[in-house]
């Protein structure tokens, strides 16, 4: 046997060697993009601060953010409101920091939570714009990035939409980081509760359950209820209600990346409000939350719509973008939590006889094309024509198909694109 017929001899014993050994540990899938990436954000802290300092350090270490992309700023740690002027200088200085890769802030404070008229999160996503604010019970400017399938909005809008890491001390901000973390990928069939209170004022958000019954009673344990509160429930994933504080949350257990809120005037005065603050949910597990910092009066479009909320996080975005996206005016509110929690962006590989099925809870209806790279072979140095991606298939996600399947003989790696919608 001469040196070529040995080397491709090998080769094919390696392939299939190699697709006997995958169909037992699975291939690595790279699924279409849903969601921002830790390259993809930037990490502002506040200069001479030691809590935000720390906290922002450590998060961009645990989350592997670009070292460049931590940058601090000089602003007051002890101000609660900031002027639009100051915040102006400071905001020409951010920018000129960031490369055009980043699509999103996280700011590592509690305070200042205002600029002018604005919320601090708003202020940082679109600049300082009056047409955001409202002295009075009037709507505002919306933002172009409510409900879009966009997964780069600097690119796409000119914004960077802002989630505070925000805590009381560097204890709680820890924590805060760790459940974010913890809960990528773990796909939680959890519990999901929405509240009429007794306060109807607050309790206007009710006109979307009806619709959330509709596209999550199979897929969360859901609870529509008329309740001023609940008590004693665990594995919480969603908690949304209207009043002026939530009773109870020291008996509540929510999941590792749990979205909660609670509709009233003065949420996001974080750390002076007459009102109870949306830190309380952190605080009591939750990974994020939104509270307004400016009197907005009870319109639901300057609060989170459930509706969107849940349905961008189910579908892969994370937190900072399945919240912003469900806010259709949200100059005067603030967003807080751990930014890239991800729950639903992931897969998992059922093995069949003759097949591996990939199920993941980011296909949505559509045609979808997989890519294959043969790569390196057991350890062999395969040809160069090997190590590119190569057409495998193109297969339908539809309401009576939830999954894609590979057949033999298996790959390394393999590559999903969205082509488009079902017709």
């Amino acid at each position: 046997m001469n040196r070529f017929s040995l080397t491709l001899f090998l080769i094919v014993i390696a392939c299939l060697t190699c697709s006997k050994l995958l169909a037992a540990a699975g291939p690595f899938i790279e699924l279409p993009k849903t969601g921002l990436k830790p390259s993809e954000l930037a990490v502002v802290y506040l200069k001479g601060d030691k809590k935000s300092e720390a906290i922002a350090y450590y998060y961009q270490q645990h989350r592997n953010v670009p070292f460049e992309n931590i940058i601090g700023l000089t602003l007051d740690a002890d101000k609660t409101v900031i002027g639009p002027g100051e915040f102006a200088v400071q905001k020409k200085l951010l920018d000129a920091q960031l490369s055009d890769n980043v699509q999103a802030l996280a700011l590592a404070w509690d305070k200042p939570y205002r600029v002018g008229c604005m919320s601090v999160s708003a202020a940082f996503t679109f600049g300082y714009n009056v047409a955001y604010c409202s002295n009075s019970c009037t709507k505002t400017r919306t933002s172009p990035y409510y409900n879009s399938t966009s997964i780069a909005p600097y690119r796409d809008f000119n914004m960077r939409p802002a989630m505070m890491l925000a805590a009381q001390n560097v204890s709680d901000g820890l924590q805060l980081i760790k459940r974010g973390i913890a809960a990528d990928d773990t796909q939680p069939f959890a519990s999901a509760f929405l509240l009429t209170t007794s306060d109807k004022t607050r309790s206007v958000r009710n006109v979307f359950f009806d619709e959330i019954r509709k596209n999550f009673s199979r897929v969360y344990d859901l609870h529509i209820l008329n309740s001023n509160g609940i008590k004693n429930c665990s594995d919480i994933l969603f908690y949304f209600t209207g009043t002026v504080a939530v009773p109870y949350l020291d008996t509540l257990s929510f999941v590792p990346g749990a979205m909660a809120d609670h509709l009233t005037s003065a949420g996001g005065q974080l750390t002076d409000s007459s009102q109870m603050s949306a830190m309380r949910w952190l605080e009591a597990g939750a990974t994020g939350s939104y509270g307004s910092a400016i009197e907005p009066c009870n319109f639901v479009q300057k609060f989170p719509n459930p509706l969107l909320a849940m349905w961008h996080y189910r579908f892969g975005a994370t937190m900072i973008e399945a919240y912003w996206k469900s806010v259709h005016m949200p100059g005067q509110g603030n967003f807080i939590g751990e930014p890239l929690a991800a729950p639903f962006n992931g897969y998992r590989l059922l093995r069949k006889k003759d097949r591996i099925e990939i199920h993941s809870p980011i296909f949505r209806d559509g045609r979808y094309r997989i890519t294959a790279d043969e790569g390196n072979l057991a350890g062999l140095s395969a040809p160069s024509y090997l190590q590119s991606m190569h057409y495998a298939s193109t297969q339908t996600i539809t309401a009576y198909r939830r999954y894609l399947e590979l057949r033999p003989p298996y790959r390394l790696h393999y590559k999903i694109e969205r082509l488009s919608s079902v017709r």
